[in-house]
């Protein structure tokens, strides 16, 4: 038999938007699925939309919590109330393509793989514009190294689960609430690292992911959305705060090359680092003391800069 899949969709006010998500779940050609949607109290229709939606497809289940727990609170419930031997993390704005289970589960038959990623086109409403993102070469197996270094330290690799499979007990045991730090941030209130956490931490325990070079995730751009509510100085700090305690845990051979990273990003930020606390590398971690930087590492990302200012 077809093993269980667990499609999650944590939701706050969204009453426009989440029928068309939920329906997008709905339409999945591979059919052993549950669905599972916590409303995180909202103060809209929202919930008055998912009991209709639940009357009419009992694959729905849904639940509201008495309070708003908060973004990763309301994640990390919608995981708990699944039972799936998988988990496909839905973000209640997006979309995926009704073949999408249907070609990312075959790669977690193997048991060497710890996730499976699709291409995903980012769109906005009531316009025909698109942009691809994380296409990273042909569909097929990856060894993990790629992609630990390409979210460190390189673009075009996921950082939002939105767009990947996971087996479900590695997102109960992967998505961390609070992630600790120096500089007193909450990360269970901002959610902005949490989500490629689950990644970095998943690929840790596994030697291969997959990659599904098809755009089967669409991530929808509105200003109601976490990323676009948070300004742009302030997601690659916490990023690389998330960046840094997973490279100081659990990657100590990378110190140096992250150390390059965060003096770089120090010092062409240096307004918005010091609007959330960050005055110097030391204040990225809470354990690490080595704060030599990999000299080469820093060397090209300079001239990466003035050649792409120079058009070159």
């Amino acid at each position: 038999m077809d093993k269980l899949v667990s499609i999650l969709i944590p939701v706050y006010n969204r009453e426009d938007l989440i029928e068309e998500t939920v329906q997008s779940a709905r339409n999945q050609t591979y059919e052993n699925i549950e669905i599972i949607i916590v409303d995180n109290k909202s103060t809209d229709n929202t919930w008055s939309v998912l009991e209709r939606l639940a009357k009419e497809d009992s694959r729905i289940k849904i639940f509201q919590n008495e309070t708003n727990i908060g973004p990763v609170r309301n994640w990390k419930r919608c995981i708990d109330e699944a039972s799936g031997e998988y988990g496909k993390i839905l973000w209640s704005d997006d979309l995926i393509a009704p073949e999408f289970l249907e070609k990312t589960i075959p790669f977690l038959a193997n048991h060497d793989v710890g996730f499976v990623f699709t291409s995903t086109e980012v769109f906005m409403n009531g316009t025909t514009k698109r942009i691809q993102f994380h296409d990273i070469g042909e569909s097929g197996f990856y060894h993990s190294e790629k992609y630990i270094d390409g979210a460190l330290f390189k673009n075009n690799y996921p950082v939002s689960p939105g767009c990947a499979l996971f087996r479900l007990k590695d997102l109960q045991y992967n998505l961390l609430i609070n992630i600790p730090n120096k500089v007193h941030s909450d990360f269970s209130v901002h959610a902005i690292g949490n989500d490629l956490l689950i990644f970095l931490l998943t690929a840790h325990s596994y030697s291969t992911f997959a990659f599904v070079n098809e755009n089967l995730s669409f991530f929808r751009a509105h200003e109601g959305s976490i990323t676009t509510q948070s300004q742009d100085g302030k997601l690659i700090l916490y990023y690389n705060l998330v960046s840094a305690y997973f490279v100081e845990h659990y990657r100590p051979t990378l110190i140096k090359k992250m150390n390059a990273k965060l003096w770089y990003l120090l010092k062409i930020s240096k307004i918005d680092a010091r609007r959330y606390n960050f005055d110097k590398v030391e204040d990225f971690y809470v354990i690490n003391k080595d704060y030599n930087v990999d000299i080469w590492f820093l060397l090209k990302k300079i001239l990466s800069t003035v050649l792409h200012k120079l058009g070159i």
